[in-house]
C-alpha cells in the first residue's frame, strides 16, 4: 500500500530551475568586481587606516571631545560595523 504525500511542497522536479535558492554556487557566475573591492577598501580602512590614525595621533580624538574611553573602544568599532555590514551586502546577491 503506497502512501501518497501531499504536504504543499512541490518536489524538486516541478521547482523552477533558474532559482537561485537550489542552483549550485559552482554554476553561478560570479566575479571579483568593486564589490569585492569596496569589501578589500573596507577591511583597509578598519585594520589599518583608523588603528594607524588611533596610533599616531592619540590626543587627536580628545580635541573633538572624545575621551580616551571613546577613542579606544567607540571609535574601531564604527568602521568594524560598517565592515560587518559591506561584508553581508557584498557576499549575499544572486
Amino acid at each position: 500500500m503506497s502512501e501518497d504525500r501531499d504536504d504543499g511542497d512541490p518536489s524538486p522536479t516541478d521547482r523552477d530551475a533558474n532559482d537561485a535558492l537550489i542552483t549550485h554556487p559552482d554554476a553561478v557566475d560570479r566575479k571579483f568586481d568593486w564589490r569585492g573591492w569596496a569589501l578589500v577598501g573596507a577591511i583597509f580602512v578598519a585594520f589599518v587606516a583608523v588603528p594607524g590614525i588611533i596610533y599616531l595621533y592619540p590626543h587627536a580624538p580628545s580635541i573633538v571631545g572624545l575621551s580616551f574611553w571613546d577613542t579606544y573602544l567607540v571609535l574601531p568599532m564604527i568602521p568594524a560595523v560598517i565592515l560587518g555590514l559591506l561584508a553581508v551586502w557584498a557576499t549575499t546577491r544572486p
